[in-house]
């Protein structure tokens, strides 16, 4: 299934919003996300915005996330 930005958003609402109560520091909170085109459609970035408001790591995100950063991607070994 290729995950258009209505499955991201529906996905943010249905999991992501409901797990998000069950941290009180939330207001501290940074959200990441890559740069996909499901993540970055202004639908998708609206309703990131609803929930972490202006602490949005993405590319078109308060901070802008670099492409390839060895600093913000996930380690794909054992460290």
């Amino acid at each position: 299934m290729t995950v258009t930005s209505n499955w991201y958003v529906e996905m943010l609402h249905t999991f992501v919003a409901p797990a998000l109560n069950n941290f009180p520091q939330l207001h501290q909170a940074w959200f990441q996300q890559d740069g996909a085109t499901s993540h970055t459609a202004r639908q998708s970035m609206a309703a990131v915005r609803e929930l972490f408001g202006n602490r949005v790591i993405s590319r078109f995100g308060d901070i802008p996330w670099p492409p390839r950063s060895p600093d913000f991607s996930v380690c794909d070994f054992f460290l």
